[in-house]
């Protein structure tokens, strides 16, 4: 699976409720989350969003609480995998049961401007910042994780697999 697009880059220690503020939480629709998702650092990066976007965040990304609302309201604006240094562990696996894929990639994310063209596979873990012509290799996603992302989320695939009929 490849993911080719726009990096938008952000810090270290993003926690739950800045990516969507507990004010939002009354909803699951991933476009109205979606409104709202990191307005507390950048009100305008839904509006920056292009489909299949990649966000680049520092380390313990999504820490705080454990809202699926986080995972949800990133995958709702468009943005196809987080590359960062470290994430939370609850919001590593909110994601995935999102469909919302990530990567660890501490030295990618050093190497990555906001702006820069980046393409991703996701299979290998191979990352490439078409930009800057450089190149970083993170631990590649296992395959069952893999058919979470392929298939929108932990959800979607039980259904896919005739879970709960």
């Amino acid at each position: 699976m490849k993911i080719k697009g726009r990096a938008h880059k952000y810090g270290d220690d993003i926690d739950t409720d800045v990516i969507i503020p507990a004010r939002y939480l009354t909803t699951t629709d991933p476009k109205e989350l979606a409104k709202h998702c990191l307005e507390g650092i950048d009100p305008n990066f839904p509006s920056k969003v292009n489909s299949g976007d990649i966000l680049v965040v520092g380390k313990n990304f999504g820490s705080g609480s454990s809202r699926e609302h986080a995972p949800i309201a990133i995958k709702g604006t468009g943005i196809a995998l987080v590359i960062g240094k470290s994430f939370a562990r609850i919001f590593y696996r909110n994601a995935f049961n999102t469909g919302l894929a990530l990567l660890e990639a501490p030295e990618a994310v050093e190497g990555i401007s906001d702006g820069d063209e980046i393409e991703v596979e996701l299979e290998s873990g191979k990352i490439i910042n078409l930009a800057k012509k450089a190149e970083w290799q993170a631990e590649p996603i296992p395959e069952f994780m893999l058919e979470l992302i392929r298939d929108g989320g932990l959800i979607a695939h039980l259904k896919k697999q005739g879970v709960g009929k």
